[in-house]
């Protein structure tokens, strides 16, 4: 098949699409076409504050707008044209069809107008402008109406002295002695936002000390705003502990403090069997005693081993009731990965004979075990920076190869990608490997004692072993890979990797003649494309504050560090060993010495719930010094591609100005890379989104060496070889994965001769060269 037939086939698809999207555009220009004689459509909406107020913003006011008009696109209702576009007394296809897809004009309604001013000025008292007043405006022009809102917010009270009103000495005493953490002080605007923030802070606080049923419930506040010069005193306000009698009446007493009496653990819990016959079930089972706790099951050779389960266990016996115990005792046995579900459950122990204030708590852990091993067979579809391709892959899966929740995962692959040749031809390259991994829930290290490590971050470490067989259209790699490291999260967003010990032994058994003729004109490339051996030791740190649960703004940080050799170098430099060929070898192999680093940023903008708008910058340097003259091959980094610069096929740009002329295949890559994005992304219909996109930078060598003309990195010319890409995308959303089709365009092309790099006054825009279609799977990034 031929790349130009495709690229004909595919501008028709997209000329038709942009006609489809014209004809909307055009209907939405008219957006009244189905409004009533006697209603408006509603146009718009804005806030106008009578003074600056920094502490409030727009966007937080319009949430409280009740009407919000209908959603644009590039200023255009999109949406309300789909709708527009159908007959309303016709209900056949395609009109039910585009006002299903489409969105109803929203008709102006002046009730909703009105309490939209209530709620708004409700939510600037709560944020302490108790004498703030809003007042609606309403402008009507050619059936729109455009709605706005004077917001007159008033001078914020601020605290002036806060008060505690707590009946319960003990409780008393815990909070007082706290003070210097609580998010309320005085002079700070009141805000009743940070007043639930101060009570979920304290209902933590107590129960973390033993108050096992206190709650948030009993924690009130009181302002008292008589004091003037727009400030208020803040009383907070803790109720005793109610309990009802026999009688029926409600008595308040000081809370109880609970002491953990027992843990019982249940590491095969049968639910079904628990409910249908709970008596039976829990008198059959048989109890060990194991350090202090009782195990509960049939057999003492439980699933999981009874250590491994206790290390995931907060909660002890003689220790008061603590609430970050229970979540991170939760948080560790879920990740063991070998349990469906887990439930603990607390029960009051009767005081008999004990004094008044010793309440005891006895624990029940109930681990619902999951399905240990597992066969998949799996088919997908493949996207390598735009090379699209196919995949089968074999996979067995053992959650507890050892009894202590070690993962095994056995992977068999054979896999083909299509390459883009310069001449439009489109080429197979075939990819066949093994995968072996092994995941230990806990941290590895030898002669460290890593027990409170374990407790605070649940570290897991892996080992892996991969042999990979690459057959592409100028030669045959065969890469043997070992690889040992660490994993954990730091936070509820950090997570850092790092792999002390990375060894990959790269072959190039076959090398196509007439691209072994090209390698040897130049020595930087050659070295490029030689066996290897790398011994490499990499950090990674990974940032992502993402809300899957939630539709808002988030970043998403990644750092990268490699060093490779310097160890060999050293043993080598010590044991007085000759050089081969002026390079230090190991089992006939030359090793490689490098450094290499990277960032990758990305933030995420939610303009609306389907609308947002990408920022993206990459920046990555490779230094190949000691026993290499260049950096290997697969730890260069190339430009272009699906997920990158999309006006250039993968690997077609740079390095720098560097023209490759007449060549069979696309595969420039060097040591610095440099890139920018930023994409719009907008829902169209159906399972259909667009985007906008700019894209902008390219990748450079960093020795002098590299004979590519244009190629070295220069401090003083750099900016000159920014490479400049636009387009638009259409992504399908079938939320088990999304497909996506992306035409860039060229904009600024560094590799043209002269001071002119814009293709637009360069001759013009040709569709075959200067236009690049890329079929992915998934968002870019």
């Amino acid at each position: 098949m031929r790349i130009h037939v495709l690229n004909k086939n595919i501008s028709v698809l997209y000329a038709r699409y942009i006609i489809g999207l014209s004809l909307i555009v055009f209907v939405s220009c008219n957006p009244t076409k189905y409004i009533p004689e006697n209603k408006t459509l509603l146009d718009n909406n804005s806030i106008h504050f009578d003074q600056k107020t920094k502490s409030i913003s727009k966007s937080e006011l319009k949430y409280y707008i009740k009407q919000k008009p209908n959603k644009k696109i590039l200023g255009f209702r999109f949406h309300l044209g789909l709708y527009n576009l159908s007959n309303q007394e016709k209900e056949k296809w395609p009109h039910k069809w585009l006002r299903t897809i489409g969105e109803e004009p929203v008709i102006f309604d002046e009730f909703q107008t009105g309490k939209s001013s209530k709620d708004i000025e409700s939510f600037l008292v709560h944020k302490g402008y108790f004498n703030a007043s809003v007042n609606d405006t309403i402008f009507t022009k050619k059936k729109k109406a455009r709605v706005v809102f004077q917001v007159r917010s008033g001078i914020p009270f601020k605290i002036r002295k806060i008060y505690y009103q707590i009946e319960d000495t003990a409780i008393a005493k815990i909070i007082l002695a706290d003070t210097i953490l609580s998010v309320i002080r005085t002079g700070q605007k009141y805000d009743v936002d940070i007043l639930q923030q101060e009570r979920l802070r304290i209902e933590r606080l107590i129960r973390n000390d033993g108050y096992y049923n206190f709650s948030k419930e009993y924690i009130s506040f009181k302002a008292d705003s008589t004091v003037g010069d727009h400030q208020l005193d803040l009383t907070l306000v803790i109720n005793k502990y109610r309990i009802q009698t026999a009688s029926n009446q409600i008595l308040e007493v000081p809370h109880r403090k609970y002491i953990i009496n027992n843990v019982f653990i249940y590491p095969g819990f049968d639910p079904q069997s628990a409910l249908a016959d709970p008596g039976k079930y829990y008198q059959d089972l048989d109890t060990f005693n194991y350090d202090g706790f009782y195990i509960m099951g049939r057999d003492s050779n439980f699933l999981v081993k009874s250590k491994r389960i206790l290390q995931s266990n907060y909660i002890k016996g003689g220790q008061y009731y603590d609430q970050t115990d229970v979540a991170q005792t939760r948080l560790h046995l879920t990740s063991l990965d070998v349990y469906r579900s887990i439930n603990i459950n607390f029960k009051e122990v009767e005081n008999a004979g004990k004094q008044e204030d010793d309440y005891l708590l006895n624990c029940h852990i109930q681990l619902i075990p999951i399905t240990l091993q597992s066969y998949t067979i799996e088919l997908e579809g493949t996207n390598s920076a735009g090379n699209l391709g196919g995949a089968v892959n074999l996979l067995y899966k053992h959650r507890n190869l050892f009894r202590g929740s070690e993962v095994l995962d056995l992977k068999l692959k054979g896999a083909f990608e299509t390459l883009t040749e310069k001449s439009g031809t489109l080429q197979n390259t075939l990819e066949l490997g093994t995968e072996a991994r092994i995941n230990f829930p806990k941290f590895l290290f030898p002669f460290l004692d890593a027990e409170r490590f374990i407790k605070k971050y649940n570290p897991e470490t892996f080992l892996s072993f991969a042999y990979n067989y690459q057959k592409r259209p100028v030669f045959t790699r065969t890469i043997a890979n070992i690889s040992f490291g660490y994993h954990w999260q730091s936070s509820k967003y950090s997570t850092h990797i790092v792999n002390p010990l990375e060894i990959n032994a790269v072959k190039l058994p076959v090398i196509d003649p007439d691209f072994a003729q090209k390698l040897d004109t130049t020595t930087y490339l050659a070295y490029s494309y030689k066996d290897v051996l790398i011994t490499a030791l990499n950090y990674s740190y990974i940032y992502n504050n993402q809300n899957i649960k939630k539709v808002a703004d988030y970043t998403f940080f990644r750092l990268n560090m490699e060093s490779a050799g310097n160890s060999l170098s050293g043993l080598l430099n010590l044991s007085n060993r000759e050089k081969e060929n002026e390079n230090y070898s190991i089992l006939g192999l030359e090793y490689a010495q490098y450094l290499k680093g990277d960032i990758d940023f990305r933030y995420h903008h939610y303009i609306n719930k389907t609308d947002q708008l990408v920022y993206r910058a990459f920046l990555g340097v490779g230094y190949p010094y000691g026993n290499s003259q260049a950096m290997p091959f697969e730890k260069q980094y190339f430009g272009g591609g699906a997920n990158g610069i999309r006006a250039w096929n993968v690997r077609e740009l740079g390095p720098g100005s560097y023209d490759p002329g007449d060549v069979k295949f696309y595969n420039q890559t060097a040591d610095i890379k440099f890139e920018t994005n930023l994409e719009y992304r907008f829902k169209l219909f159906w399972v259909l989104e667009g985007a906008l996109f700019l894209d902008a930078g390219n990748i450079w060598s960093i020795r002098q060496e590299d004979e590519r003309p244009g190629s070295v990195f220069q401090w003083d010319k750099f900016y000159d070889d920014i490479a400049l890409g636009t387009g638009f995308g259409a992504r399908f959303d079938f939320s088990f994965f999304i497909f996506r089709l992306d035409l860039g365009m060229k904009l600024r092309d560094p590799s043209i001769n002269g001071s002119n790099k814009w293709v637009m006054t360069n001759g013009g825009v040709n569709f075959k060269d200067d236009f690049t279609l890329h079929l992915g799977i998934g968002y870019p990034f």
